[in-house]
């Protein structure tokens, strides 16, 4: 094939813990991490020109080796040896740098298309092993679903899917790096701890009410103390009639679930009114496995 057109799907963590630190400065966590309806479109194209050629709709992003998507692309080149050129087209959608595994997603649509492009035969453990040499949350990105993420976020073990809910997703007009999120979690003296095992109660009893009133994310602690607008958006979906409200991964966006959608579309113009943010997305869950064994679609 000439052409690929493939959807890489955000995620939220329903609940990130972090139980120690490795020698080499890696945290590790205990996380559930689940896919939305929220993606960014990856195009893949053979191209004459040789290399790697990548473009997206944001300029403020790299096209070079410092995007994820370029390094996944001329990872997978030199190891099997690809001399013509492909072309990359992100169309980015979900928001940046908001702790939802964009750029993530980005590397493991590429490398699940370049494993199709060039029938390179791949399995969906061997794509993970690569992937994580890129980033941690690739592995998941490529697996996908509901699931306890374990480890660096390597280790990845399914979950019952989620029961279906609506997601608001809002991300406040603020950044921070996720190395320096960690290190400000690393000097903090009190710490409290998610229920990651309520959660999971909750999604094998197939109780959203319980798994939502268990999520917790121990960055949080971090995030509120230094931006307070991720606190008000949190109450301000809770007041909206929101069965939990969580900031995702290192942050800054805010997640809540809802039990329809006029709710959550609800809370999503109450956090505009209030000028909390312009980024704000009513969307739903995504529970669907791509089999890559297989050869679903991506």
């Amino acid at each position: 094939m000439d052409k690929l057109e493939l959807k890489a799907l955000g995620k939220v963590n329903l609940g990130l813990d972090i139980i120690g630190k490795k020698e080499n400065g890696y945290h590790e966590v205990r996380m559930v991490m689940q896919t939305v309806y929220l993606y960014d479109r990856v195009i893949l194209e053979r191209n004459r020109t040789p290399g790697i050629t990548l473009e997206t709709n944001l300029k403020f992003l790299p096209v070079n080796e410092n995007n994820i998507a370029y390094k996944a692309a001329d990872l997978i080149r030199k190891e099997f040896g690809i001399s013509e050129g492909i072309k990359i087209i992100l169309d980015k959608h979900i928001p940046v740098a908001a702790g939802m595994a964009g750029g993530s997603a980005n590397a493991a649509a590429v490398l699940f298309g370049m494993n199709r492009m060039y029938g390179l035969g791949l399995s969906e453990e061997e794509l993970k092993k690569r992937g994580v040499g890129l980033g941690a949350d690739v592995p998941y990105c490529i697996m996908r679903g509901t699931v306890l993420a374990e480890g660096i976020g390597e280790k990845l073990t399914p979950l019952p899917p989620i029961p279906k809910c609506y997601v608001l997703i809002a991300k406040p007009p603020l950044s921070a790096s996720t190395e320096t999120v960690y290190e400000k979690y690393d000097a903090l003296e009190e710490i409290s701890h998610p229920d990651i095992d309520g959660i999971i109660r909750g999604l094998s009893e197939a109780d959203i009410r319980q798994a939502a009133a268990s999520m917790g994310n121990v960055l949080e602690q971090v995030m509120l103390k230094e931006y307070p607008i991720i606190g008000r958006i949190k109450q301000a979906m809770l007041e909206s009639g929101a069965m939990g409200a969580l900031m995702s991964g290192s942050g800054p966006t805010v997640f809540g679930l809802f039990d329809s959608r006029s709710a959550a579309k609800a809370a999503a113009r109450k956090i505009k009114s209030r000028n909390l943010t312009k980024q704000a997305y009513v969307t739903n869950v995504h529970n669907v496995r791509r089999n890559i064994d297989e050869g679903t679609k991506f």
